[in-house]
């Protein structure tokens, strides 16, 4: 594979997972522009081994894909073969009412490598991708970004965080902030927002933590 065809699957990667170029450029280990240089300028003309291999592991695809001379690993398969497929949801959170359930229509779905899932430390059978509507969570959260939730974090004990939430019938994003004797505050990233506070948690259902955003250009 040429160092151009490279560059091209790196950054269909990228946009496809709705990473950016600085925060895989500090993975790597490198100043905040390498990534951003290396796909766009050519400079280096191709990866540094290693940090071809860490991508590959990272988005869960062969090497060849990202300009190896042969595929490394995972022979006689697809990238595609190792991708997890994260259902989309034709919900929307921060307005209107709903919840994250098998009965939800989908839209769609996002493909992610099984080790960058890993990482985040859920069950992909328990993820679904759903749509910010509003800005009550700027500039966190923006109108119109994906969001992952993870509703298995709904049977574990609340920490705080992002949290997709139903109050009064209503789905909302919100941060939620862990206070004693069973009461939690919701808020509102933008200043222009309410916040709750001392909210008893029978008020709320906790529909599941997000974990990851991606945002479009």
């Amino acid at each position: 594979m040429d160092a151009a065809a490279a560059r091209k699957n790196l950054e269909m990667l990228i946009r496809k997972n709705g990473n950016d170029f600085a925060s895989l450029s500090k993975m790597l280990g490198k100043n905040p522009a390498y990534v951003q240089q290396y796909i766009r300028r050519g400079t280096p003309k191709k990866l540094d081994e290693e940090d071809r291999r860490r991508l590959a592991e990272f988005y869960g695809v062969d090497e060849q894909l990202l300009g190896a001379a042969k595929a490394v690993g995972n022979q006689g398969r697809s990238e595609n073969d190792d991708l997890i497929r994260v259902k989309q949801l034709q919900v929307e959170a921060s307005a209107g009412p709903g919840a994250l359930t098998d009965d939800d229509e989908r839209s769609g779905s996002m493909a992610f490598g099984p080790k960058w899932l890993k990482q985040l430390g859920v069950d992909p059978a328990k993820l679904a991708l759903i749509t910010v509507d509003g800005d009550s969570m700027d500039p966190t959260l923006c109108d119109g970004d994906d969001i992952m939730v993870d509703h298995g974090a709904a049977l574990r004990p609340l920490r705080d965080g992002i949290y997709v939430l139903r109050m009064d019938d209503v789905l909302l994003v919100k941060r939620v902030a862990v206070g004693p004797s069973s009461k939690i505050s919701v808020r509102s990233d933008n200043a222009q927002y309410p916040d709750w506070d001392d909210v008893d948690m029978g008020e709320v259902n906790i529909i599941g933590r997000v974990v990851w955003t991606g945002r479009r250009l």
